[in-house]
C-alpha cells in the first residue's frame, strides 16, 4: 500500500499542492523508450522503488545508460540536483522484462506504443497482476482513457497522464479523467504529480485531448509542406522559431517525439474522428517505413550524426 495511505490522503489533499508529499513504496513504469526513461526519473524522486518494465533487455540497458547520463547532466546544471546521489538513485530503479514484478506496485504508468491492440493486451495483463488498490496512469498521446479503462476490471482507477517530452524536464502534464475515473483516483494522481514538481492541466477525454489534437495536425501539415516541395525542414522550423517564438519547429519536434509515434498518433486520430485533416502524410509513412524515426535512432528530418537533412532522399 501507499506509505501515505488512502485513509490519510484526506489530510494530505487539504494542503497546498507543493506541500503535498505523498510517498509511494513502489511505482511501475511500462516501456523503457524515450518517454519511459523520463517518467522513470520523475517517479524515482517520489518512490522508494521504481520497476521499469520493457520487453527488450537491450532497451533496458540503453535506458539505464541514458538515465545515468541525464542525472549527471542535471547535477552539473541544477543546484538542487547537485545533491542527488546518482548510484543510490539508479539503485532504486529495477529493470526487468517480467510483468510479474508489478504485483506489489502502488501506481503504474504505462508508456507503450500508440497501438490499441498492444495497449489492450498490456492492460488486461497488468489488471490481473497488480493489487486492487493500484492506479494505472496511461501516458497516451491520443487513445481515449475510457477505452483503455474498458480493458480492465478497475475503470475507476484508470487516468490519463500525458507527460510532455522529455518528461523529466517538462514542467507541465496533461491529465485526463475517463468516464469512470473516481475523484479519489484523480486526487491521488494530482498529489503524485505535484510531488514530482509538475504542474497539471485537467482536460476532457476525447482522442488526442488538447495538446496532440492540435500538435499532430500542425506536424502533419508541415510534412505535407515538405512533400509538396514548398520548403525544406530547416526553413520551416526556422520560421516557427523566429516568427512565433517556438523553442523548436514542428519537424524538430516530430524528430524529438519520434516519427513512428507521430504516425501511430495520427492513425488513432484519423480512426477516431474520420476527418481528413488527420490523414497521415504519405511522406511520413515513407520515412517511418525507411526506418527514419528521429532522434531515437539518429535519423529523421535531420541526421543527428552528421547534422544534415535526410528528407531530400525520402521525397
Amino acid at each position: 500500500m501507499f506509505i501515505a495511505t488512502f485513509n490519510s490522503f484526506t489530510r494530505l489533499k487539504r494542503q497546498s499542492p507543493m506541500e503535498s508529499k505523498m510517498t509511494f513504496k513502489r511505482i511501475g513504469i511500462l516501456g523503457a523508450g524515450v518517454m519511459g526513461i523520463g517518467v522513470a526519473q520523475c517517479a524515482v524522486a517520489v518512490a522508494q522503488e521504481v520497476i521499469l518494465v520493457d520487453t527488450s533487455r537491450e532497451q533496458l540497458e540503453k535506458a539505464k545508460k541514458q538515465m545515468r547520463t541525464d542525472l549527471r547532466m542535471a547535477k552539473m546544471l541544477n543546484a538542487r540536483s547537485a545533491q542527488v546521489n546518482i548510484d543510490e538513485t539508479l539503485g532504486r530503479i529495477v529493470t526487468t522484462t517480467e510483468y510479474g514484478r508489478l504485483s506489489t506496485a502502488d501506481f503504474v504508468i504505462e508508456n507503450v506504443v500508440e497501438n490499441w491492440s498492444i495497449k489492450e493486451q498490456v492492460y488486461r495483463q497488468i489488471d490481473q497482476l497488480c493489487p486492487p488498490h493500484c492506479i494505472f496512469g496511461a501516458n497516451t498521446s491520443a487513445i481515449s482513457i475510457t477505452r483503455i479503462a474498458s480493458a480492465t476490471a478497475r475503470p475507476d482507477r484508470i487516468v490519463g497522464i500525458h507527460f510532455m517530452n522529455p518528461a523529466h524536464l517538462k514542467s507541465t502534464v496533461e491529465v485526463i479523467p475517463g468516464y469512470h475515473t473516481s475523484g479519489e483516483t484523480l486526487d491521488i494522481t494530482k498529489s503524485l504529480l505535484h510531488a514530482m514538481g509538475k504542474e497539471l492541466i485537467v482536460v476532457g477525454d476525447m482522442p488526442g485531448f488538447v495538446s496532440n489534437r492540435v500538435l499532430m495536425v500542425t506536424i502533419n501539415e508541415a510534412i505535407f509542406v515538405v512533400q509538396d516541395q514548398v520548403s525544406d525542414a530547416k526553413d520551416i522550423d526556422q520560421l516557427f522559431r523566429s516568427c512565433f517564438g517556438h523553442k523548436m519547429g514542428p519537424l524538430e519536434t516530430a524528430d524529438l517525439i519520434g516519427l513512428d509515434t507521430i504516425l501511430h498518433s495520427l492513425e488513432v486520430l484519423y480512426e477516431s474522428y474520420n476527418e481528413d485533416k488527420y490523414r497521415p502524410c504519405p511522406l511520413l509513412k515513407k520515412m517511418v517505413w525507411a526506418g527514419l524515426h528521429g532522434r531515437k535512432n539518429g535519423q529523421g528530418f535531420y541526421d543527428y550524426r552528421t547534422a544534415v537533412s535526410l528528407v531530400q532522399k525520402a521525397v
